[in-house]
């Protein structure tokens, strides 16, 4: 989770916002449980509180920003959240699905073309974006909406089996869209 967040810290307000949905959605997550883990949601609200501080000065065009340090330390409390909280697997998977599978696509890319994972590049799925003419504020936009959105859907009451396809249809959609982005790219370099 550490990485994950730090990977997606590339544009002005994409790490704080996805954080700022991650965990507002892990606290409803623990107050929802029975009984309600108020004292367990205090955490990841107080993160909350933080990125939507952060936000107000760093979304585009940013004033301020995160670095590596704000973003480690973001997906690491969230990390912390979710386990203390009790969320399920397909919660946590559902909201920061998009970052997961992009460092996942990244991870893989990477090694099959014989360099280290950790090695930095252009080839994340929102400096891809970017790249392809999409404004930051687009991109920001297109993540906030698919976290909030599979988000809602990991809190809510809804059965495992629409979860595991919801879950199922989230990485449809993003490995589409790293796929086009991919074929953009490639095209684009020729």
């Amino acid at each position: 989770m550490t990485n994950t967040i730090n990977f997606v810290d590339g544009i002005d307000g994409l790490a704080a916002g996805v954080s700022l949905i991650a965990a507002l959605a892990l606290a409803f997550n623990a107050l929802r449980q029975d009984p309600p883990q108020a004292t367990i949601a205090l955490l990841p609200l107080a993160l909350a509180g933080a990125c939507a501080g952060f936000l107000l000065f760093n979304f585009p065009p940013a004033r301020i920003f995160m670095g590596d340090s704000g973003a480690e330390f973001l997906g690491y409390m969230l990390g912390v959240s979710a386990i203390i909280g009790g969320a399920k697997l397909a919660t946590v998977l559902l909201v920061l699905g998009v970052p997961i599978l992009d460092v996942a696509w990244l991870i893989v890319a990477r090694a099959l073309a014989g360099r280290s994972p950790a090695q930095g590049g252009r080839d994340h799925l929102h400096l891809r974006l970017l790249d392809l003419g999409f404004s930051t504020r687009q991109i920001v936009i297109f993540y906030y909406a698919l976290s909030a959105s599979f988000g809602v859907l990991g809190i809510s009451g809804a059965e495992p089996r629409l979860k595991l396809l919801a879950l199922l249809l989230l990485a449809l959609i993003v490995a589409a869209v790293i796929a086009y982005v991919s074929r953009r790219a490639a095209a684009t370099a020729r």
